[in-house]
């Protein structure tokens, strides 16, 4: 337990004192979001660059405080190419052919170094509990770092929604982790978690800095991955959709997204103001008003996922249920499959 405190307060206060100077590099650099189209909400020129003092602050206390074994090297190293990657698209930009290379090829670094979906809880086999992937095992762990990756950047739309959203579901998976004994994904997730919370001062409304792909990848990046550890190989009656509520705001707001272009007959990367913040602002809330209401409704969420991850198969799938009546009343309240006349391309 000490560690483990001691992980996250470590990790939020190098990267509260990392950003200020994080600040001063982007405007050295020309690392500046120029508000180019409606899609933004901000109306000035704001740094970026702030996943540099997020992954500062995790890469310092994650590296004392865990011996560094074959699985902890592979994540490492790809997480630094991530972040290569992330300020090289928040400086001088880069094509998206390009960054999905980068990201496959870090998920194989993880793969090879030994993280990997190799088998899922099933409850339903009653000899073995286990469904083995074999050679699936590397289509769905590829498939499942590189879009968990893309969906945490894919909100990145307002102020502190990225950093807060990705906190709350690193607190949600380290408490699985701790409940699992799993102590080291647990100290890996709290100094994410103190990462993006030490970096919220300054991204909140009225932000200072962003935290540009160079965050927001990161995040995605190390979410998907210590989630493997961490919930989708855990003993939980239903372990698959533990680390799918836990980052849950991001996983459906991407999955929508995705709908709604193929169903506009419009290309599913193409950018629109659909996304679940942009539908809560058009209502009528303030940035600050929508980014705490998205809070809440990741809270719920991994509540969820941390009841599930202990519960029966009957309670866990009466609470699936719920969850998934109140997502799909949600979806069609804030009409988010439908494409509006406000939306752009």
């Amino acid at each position: 337990m000490p560690k483990i405190i001691i992980a996250f307060l470590g990790a939020m206060l190098f990267s509260y004192v990392l950003t200020p100077y994080v600040i001063k590099l982007a405007h050295r650099i020309g690392a500046i979001d120029v508000p180019k189209d409606d899609r933004r909400v901000h109306s000035k020129p704001i740094p970026r660059l702030g996943g540099i003092a997020i992954f500062g602050g995790f890469f310092i206390v994650s590296t004392l405080l865990i011996p560094i074994s074959r699985e902890m090297m592979g994540f490492l190293l790809a997480s630094v190419i991530m972040i290569i990657m992330g300020i090289l698209d928040d400086t001088r930009g880069l094509g998206a052919k390009t960054k999905l290379l980068i990201q496959i090829t870090c998920a194989l670094i993880v793969f090879v170094f030994g993280v990997r979906i190799e088998f899922l809880t099933n409850p339903f086999d009653k000899e073995t509990g286990m469904l083995y992937l074999g050679i699936l095992a590397l289509p769905l762990t590829v498939f499942w770092i590189v879009g968990i990756t893309n969906t945490v950047n894919l909100i990145d739309g307002l102020d502190g929604l990225a950093a807060g959203i990705s906190a709350i579901s690193a607190i949600t998976l380290s408490l699985i982790a701790y409940m699992s004994n799993d102590i080291t994904s647990t100290i890996l997730l709290v100094a994410l978690a103190g990462g993006a919370i030490g970096f919220l001062p300054f991204n909140f409304n009225p932000a200072k800095i962003f935290m540009g792909d160079t965050g927001s990848l990161f995040l995605g990046f190390a979410l998907s991955v210590i989630s493997i550890e961490a919930a989708i190989k855990s003993a939980a009656t239903l372990a698959v959709v533990v680390p799918i509520l836990a980052l849950g705001i991001p996983i459906f707001d991407t999955t929508f997204a995705i709908i709604r272009r193929a169903n506009a007959g419009r290309p599913i990367m193409e950018a629109d103001k659909g996304h679940l913040h942009h539908r809560l602002l058009s209502r009528g809330l303030s940035q600050k008003q929508t980014v705490i209401a998205l809070y809440l409704m990741s809270c719920i969420l991994g509540a969820s996922a941390i009841f599930i991850a202990e519960a029966s198969m009957k309670s866990a799938m009466v609470v699936l249920t719920l969850d998934l009546l109140l997502i799909i009343y949600g979806v069609f309240r804030l009409k988010i499959l439908t494409h509006t006349q406000e939306e752009v391309k």
